[in-house]
């Protein structure tokens, strides 16, 4: 049973069960049961963000309050919430970058009566990618910063640490996703590999039922592109990038919300 995982091992957590240790340990139980590459990101935003109410719950509790405001449990909690606020702020600037140069790209096209993008709005495309590109890859190498080892045998210590885990984990796969690649091949694929994938529900997916958006990254030399099928691939991919912004916004407030929560253990 999951709720025995961690409550067995911390002095810091009350005899008797409680609901918000048995709901945080259930969800990360779940994570640990999902862990593939063929579950969608936006599901793993989506269980995060019911973690993080589950961890705001625990943080309420007193006996918690007392363990995690004794040595440097707090500081250290502290700093990697700011690292993720951060993490996360950063992400969701990136994926409002790509969903504006994808709308800007389908503006492109209909303004030409859908025949295809000027050669100047593709190139103002392709540079946005690159933007992006870099972006995504300093947020990736910013994360062997991170410390989310748990140093003790403590229950409490080591959920909350699995938790930051948790989410340094889903963001940097949010981050691969919006740079066209995926986690198993960091090759950039063109739009004559669209064939491999298939549209399910009017998002892109790959073959295995993630997300895909290697679409995406089209390359500036293209040419004689179908115009009506590059359209259907952007709106898709634009209805999937909307979908992980919705996400990251949820997680956002989540981690701002614990932040606080965090923040007044300190004060008090």
């Amino acid at each position: 049973m999951a709720t025995t995982t961690y409550h067995s091992r911390s002095n810091s957590f009350p005899s008797q069960s409680h609901p918000a240790i048995e709901s945080v340990e259930d969800q990360l139980c779940r994570f640990r049961a999902d862990d593939s590459e063929s579950t969608s990101v936006c599901s793993k935003l989506a269980s995060l963000r019911n973690l993080h109410e589950g961890i705001n719950d625990l943080i309420q509790m007193p006996s918690v309050q007392q363990t995690l405001s004794q040595g440097n449990w707090i500081n250290e909690l502290l700093e990697g919430s700011l690292k993720l606020v951060d993490l996360c702020a950063i992400s969701r600037e990136i994926v409002s970058l790509t969903k504006e140069s994808v709308q800007d790209l389908e503006s492109s096209i209909r303004r030409n009566k859908a025949e295809t993008a000027t050669s100047a709005d593709v190139s103002a495309y392709v540079a946005s990618r690159k933007k992006i590109a870099k972006m995504v890859n300093k947020s990736i190498k910013s994360l062997k910063s991170f410390n989310h080892k748990s140093t003790t045998e403590d229950g409490l210590w080591a959920m909350m640490k699995e938790t930051e885990s948790r989410d340094l984990s889903v963001l940097k796969s949010v981050l691969i996703l919006l740079s066209g690649e995926n986690e198993t091949s960091s090759n950039q694929r063109s739009w004559s590999f669209i064939s491999k994938f298939t549209t399910q529900n009017s998002r892109v997916y790959s073959e295995s039922g993630a997300e895909d958006l290697s679409s995406l990254n089209i390359q500036k030399s293209t040419k004689n592109m179908d115009s009506k099928n590059m359209l259907k691939q952007l709106k898709s991919s634009e209805m999937t990038i909307q979908e992980i912004e919705e996400g990251l916004e949820a997680l956002f407030r989540s981690l701002l919300k614990n932040r606080v929560s965090l923040l007044n253990i300190l004060s008090h």
